[in-house]
């Protein structure tokens, strides 16, 4: 590891994209500590980890506990990738045209994506600015009023679209995804704050229990580590699918190379995680806008336990969330129609499958059943310290471990990935040369 990297930093380029991301990653760090005008923060220190505050603070880095500029984060922005991306599916038949187009497709929707994003935060952060101030302690909101409140949800959607350009100049000129990254750096700050809560809660205080609890905490960060090498385990696994490529010598065939076509267990990666989340915490931020009014009505209670990750209902939506976007981003990822049509065009094709469709319905078919696998894993890592709290009345913090070390061990894979790649196209093209 400690060779890989000091072989990062020696490339020129490469080393140019990590301090471009590293600092990028410093003002979106900077900007935590800038809370919004108008705010009295310290009112939200009796809201604690829990429920949508819980699930908005991790995503957004702390900075909602400090409720600073970039207290939304970017899941405004995922939620609209989101929608847009479902609209591709045949709904809007103008998206589905322009998914088609390329590069110039790609740009008008993500046009659109911008659009919608600036709608989402505005929405979103009127709702939780509306509804904290019922829900935390007395003053959360100096002066409220209409006039404040538009100007706090203007503020903290312009905190939003800062950070998603941030995360485009991360992705075009930085290393990784650069929406993957701004939530892993905002999960990653808040490791230092998780420890000492616990050791607050579990060991300053643990008198003649304080060994039970040592105990409890060694078995803690082993059930940890050991997750940690599953994830690795499961991010990494491979089905590696035979491919023979005929060789021509003008018009007549004269062999086969043979190679193979890699499918991971979990093609998605962690994104159907983030999009999960996202889609948790919509619905959820919209229906602190009745929390005053309605808050009494059946119909609130049922919709707020329904979208509530603590409840047993929102819980198994939460898994349910999961697996269906895993299916669906694998689909996006690997898609079976270009990769038949891909080896067709190059001469390729699988061992007793025939070209074309063939092809393309066993790809599908192998991919469903890889994705399964890879689905009920992220589901299950992410619902079982929602279940584990509950059960054994654990700190709130650990109701979304599963959720931020997927999230953490997926990107830094994935950027890892990367840089490795970069690394070795340089050596390529110096080896050329």
């Amino acid at each position: 590891m400690f060779k890989n990297l000091a072989n990062f930093f020696k490339a020129k380029d490469i080393r140019s994209k990590i301090l471009f991301t590293l600092g990028l990653l410093i003002v979106y760090r900077l900007g935590a500590h800038l809370t919004v005008p108008g705010v009295n923060a310290k009112a939200l220190g009796n809201l604690g980890d829990s429920g949508i505050f819980g699930l908005l603070n991790t995503f957004s880095g702390g900075q909602l506990g400090n409720y600073s500029i970039f207290a939304m984060g970017v899941s405004p922005y995922i939620t609209a990738s989101i929608v847009v991306q479902l609209l591709q599916m045949d709904i809007i038949p103008k998206f589905v045209e322009w998914s088609k187009q390329g590069e110039v497709g790609r740009k008008k929707l993500n046009q659109v994506t911008r659009y919608l994003t600036i709608v989402l935060a505005f929405i979103q952060s009127f709702g939780i600015s509306f509804g904290f101030n019922s829900l935390a302690a007395f003053g959360f909101i100096k002066n409220p009023g209409t006039t404040t409140y538009l100007s706090i949800a203007l503020i903290l959607t312009a905190g939003t679209m800062f950070l998603m350009w941030i995360g485009e100049q991360i992705t075009a000129y930085g290393m990784g995804n650069g929406t993957s990254i701004i939530i892993f750096a905002g999960i990653v700050s808040r490791i230092p704050e998780g420890i000492m809560n616990f050791y607050n809660q579990q060991l300053k205080n643990a008198g003649k229990q304080l060994p039970m609890k040592i105990g409890f905490t060694v078995a803690l960060v082993v059930a940890i580590l050991l997750i940690v090498v599953l994830v690795i385990y499961m991010q990494q696994a491979a089905r590696k699918i035979p491919i023979q490529y005929s060789k021509r010598a003008g018009s007549q065939l004269t062999g086969s190379q043979s190679t193979h076509l890699p499918l991971k267990v979990n093609s998605a990666g962690v994104i159907p995680v983030i999009f999960a989340s996202s889609f948790i915490i919509t619905p959820q931020t919209i229906l602190q806008l009745f929390a005053t009014s309605q808050g009494n009505q059946q119909w609130f209670k049922v919709l707020n336990s329904i979208f509530d990750y603590q409840k047993p209902i929102g819980a198994v939506l939460y898994a349910v969330l999961i697996i269906v976007f895993t299916y669906f981003y694998a689909f996006i990822q690997v898609n079976p129609e270009k990769v038949a049509e891909n080896l067709q065009k190059q001469g390729g094709y699988i061992p007793s499958v025939r070209p074309g469709k063939g092809t393309e319905k066993y790809i599908s078919k192998l991919l469903v059943r890889l994705s399964t696998v890879g689905a009920l894993f992220l589901g299950l890592i992410a619902i079982l310290p929602i279940l584990a709290s509950n059960l054994w009345k654990l700190p709130q913090g650990i109701m979304l471990g599963g959720t931020s070390l997927l999230i953490i061990v997926g990107v830094a894979l994935d950027t890892m990935r990367q840089l490795e790649g970069q690394v070795a196209k340089r050596n390529y093209r110096g080896f050329i040369n």
